[in-house]
């Protein structure tokens, strides 16, 4: 199942994505969330510190600050989620994935 939440700024998607996981996740299902926003808060909704998200945020920008044809996005699922992700509470998987200017077509 993939579950997207969209709409104009201020509506409550984060809120709403969050509660959505973790009620999922608490269902015994396997969740993993992506925090696509360009202003990933994500995290908090989760339950994750602020410390946390501001880290996940900042690996993910630190990538787009960096010559994109010398960044090598990450190939697979598993490496996204190694490299920009985090357990959250209700064992919610969460990954940043902010802005990909530079991506293989390939890449999931």
């Amino acid at each position: 199942m993939k579950i997207a939440i969209v709409g104009k700024g201020g509506t409550g998607k984060t809120t709403s994505a969050g509660t959505i996981a973790r009620w999922i996740a608490r269902q015994g299902r396997e969740v993993i969330a992506l925090d696509c926003d360009s202003n990933p808060n994500l995290g908090l909704s989760l339950g994750l510190s602020v410390e946390e998200t501001e880290r996940l945020a900042a690996i993910r920008q630190s990538l787009d600050a960096e010559d994109g044809d010398k960044t090598e996005h990450a190939p697979t699922v598993p490496e996204i989620l190694e490299r920009f992700g985090a357990w959250a509470p209700d064992r919610v998987r969460l990954a940043v994935v902010t802005k990909i200017d530079h991506f293989d077509p390939g890449c999931p």
